[in-house]
């Protein structure tokens, strides 16, 4: 096996448990087939384990903590993936959608994987990853045999950082047109071939229920609705009106076929830019008694966060504007690199600069099926606030 050395003094970080190596970390790039393994050594020798090799990818090294392997096998992919089946069993015993595999959080690093009830849909984000996807679909067929069907939705920026194409198909059984699963007494048409992401956003499932509970009574805005989450729970649980904004027309016809399923009259959806139309609505003077912000990531990497903050900074000032006294505002971020503290900074000066108290209900990030690897910061993304306008 190839070994490959880090620079001294550059050990630190990966000692304390970070999965990744970074190309100007090593001493020298060896020229090694993209996906090789290779053993980590310390500028002294000291051994951190074996990962996945790139050449081409600022992280250059996946390590997979452990330092007896030689070549990956089924039965490597098959054990961490029982060991990450086992916990989200007792993590999430009466739902049927999940994430099954959180990439370096669970120990693969460059894998992700969601469950749809019986049927499976997997990211590889590493060059590592993805020249073993035969074996990855063989160890899932092993360790939930149930799986009726296993679709590729490789269609991430990250995997142009590895030099990998956009890609999906079906790599196991088949995948209906049309799945419908529940999350939380709502009824939830799938469909797994198309739309964003692995087929839902199942990081705010948890949140969607919570606000859909305080939802009652209120008029509620629910901006970058996508296929209708948090607007169909605020519907059910029995707000007075309810108005989902998206810019995507497809996104729009699955939330309607999701009010239709559920039965939800309340609901409506309307196609605009969201900031366009926050701004028309303040024009306008009207008001919500909640408005709910859960947009795209502004910042794809560090370089992007004084922009990111900015576009934050408008759309909570503007979502405050619509809110009367009594009132709630719902807002989060998926930017990694927006930290919390930094995201909570530019919320509460839209806040002052407006002369609006808002008093903290609840303070959340990804769900436990989401876990996060303490020693690497990025395996943490997602936050969420739930705010009452004073």
């Amino acid at each position: 096996m190839h070994e490959v050395y880090l620079r001294p003094g550059h050990d630190e970080r990966v000692r304390s448990g970070h999965l990744w190596v970074f190309s100007n970390e090593l001493q020298d790039l060896p020229r090694l087939p993209a996906g090789s393994i290779v053993r980590v050594r310390s500028a002294t020798g000291e051994s951190f384990g074996v990962g996945f090799y790139n050449p081409h990818s600022l992280i250059c090294v996946r390590l997979l903590r452990t330092d007896e392997l030689e070549e990956v096998t089924v039965d490597f992919f098959a054990e961490r993936i029982a060991q990450a089946l086992a916990l989200r069993r007792r993590l999430c015993p009466q739902e049927m959608m999940y994430r099954l595999v959180h990439g370096e959080a669970d120990l693969l690093p460059g894998l992700v994987v969601d469950r749809y009830g019986d049927y499976l849909a997997i990211q590889t984000l590493s060059v590592g990853m993805d020249l073993r996807l035969p074996l990855i679909v063989e160890a899932l067929r092993q360790v939930v045999p149930e799986t009726k069907g296993i679709v590729e939705k490789n269609h991430s920026r990250l995997r142009e950082l590895e030099q990998l194409p956009q890609r999906q198909r079906i790599l196991y059984g088949s995948i209906p047109e049309r799945l419908i699963l529940e999350e939380f007494g709502l009824q939830l048409e799938l469909r797994l071939l198309e739309g964003q992401k692995t087929g839902a956003y199942l990081d705010q499932r948890y949140h969607r229920a919570l606000t859909g509970r305080l939802a009652q009574g209120l008029r509620v805005l629910d901006c970058f609705t996508y296929c209708g989450g948090f607007a169909l729970h605020a519907a059910r649980h029995g707000a007075q009106e309810v108005l989902g904004i998206d810019s995507s027309a497809s996104a729009l016809d699955c939330a309607r076929r999701n009010a239709e399923l559920n039965r939800l009259e309340q609901v409506r959806f309307h196609e605009a830019d969201v900031f366009s139309f926050l701004r028309e609505q303040v024009s306008s003077g009207a008001q919500w008694d909640m408005v709910i912000l859960d947009p795209p990531a502004f910042a794809k990497s560090r370089r992007h966060v004084p922009a990111a903050k900015r576009g934050y900074a408008e759309l909570n000032r503007l979502a405050l504007l619509l809110i009367p006294s009594g009132g709630y505002l719902v807002t989060s971020s998926c930017s990694h690199h927006v930290f919390e503290a930094v995201f909570l900074e530019v919320i509460f000066t839209e806040a002052a600069r407006l002369g609006r108290q808002l008093r903290l209900l609840y303070r959340g990030t990804q769900p436990p099926d989401h876990p996060i690897l303490l020693s690497m910061p990025e395996t943490q993304y997602l936050k969420f606030f739930l705010f009452a306008v004073l």
